[in-house]
């Protein structure tokens, strides 16, 4: 199979949504990923703080993967609070809410071609640092984000009472 990683749109938000919410539901361990609501993504990319982007199927043109991106800036909800940066700092945070690819498109590194562009993406424009949360015992997300060049920077309770490693690359 071959795939093009692409933009995705406010207009998309659904699904996008339904892609998250798809794996989701196989999750066996559901405390190990907080879906994003629909209505999150979309207000999200309405007011843009935050950018998508999907890896499409070129053959059928189906959706295999999403990734959602969010930019905080100062607000209280930037990781970049919680492992320290420098208030002047923190417009330059971005934070991977959502990587999620479903289960028959598995095994193309999706989730690698998603973070590859989006890191792209928000290098250009200007940001320094790309986060992400994982659970401790998710030894394949983390692995993946380390073989990315990820670091567990701490661990801590986030999203109401869900213990998370927070991991930090610099894009700059």
């Amino acid at each position: 199979m071959e795939f093009s990683i692409e933009r995705a749109y406010l207009s998309e938000y659904q699904a996008l949504a339904d892609v998250i919410q798809t794996v989701w539901n196989g999750i066996e361990r559901k405390d190990w990923f907080v879906a994003d609501e629909p209505e999150s993504i979309r207000c999200l990319l309405k007011e843009e703080k935050g950018i998508a982007f999907k890896a499409i199927e070129k053959k059928t043109g189906a959706m295999a993967g999403v990734l959602i991106v969010a930019m905080y800036g100062k607000a209280e909800e930037s990781l970049g609070h919680d492992v320290g940066l420098p208030k002047e700092d923190l417009d330059t945070v971005a934070h991977v809410e959502s990587v999620a690819v479903l289960p028959e498109y598995r095994g193309f590194k999706l989730q690698d071609s998603l973070m590859q562009e989006v890191e792209k993406e928000l290098a250009l424009s200007g940001f320094h640092y790309l986060m992400c949360t994982i659970h401790p015992e998710n030894i394949y997300s983390k692995a993946n984000a380390a073989s990315q060049g990820y670091k567990v920077v701490m661990t801590k309770e986030k999203y109401g009472g869900y213990i998370r490693d927070i991991l930090v690359k610099k894009l700059i």
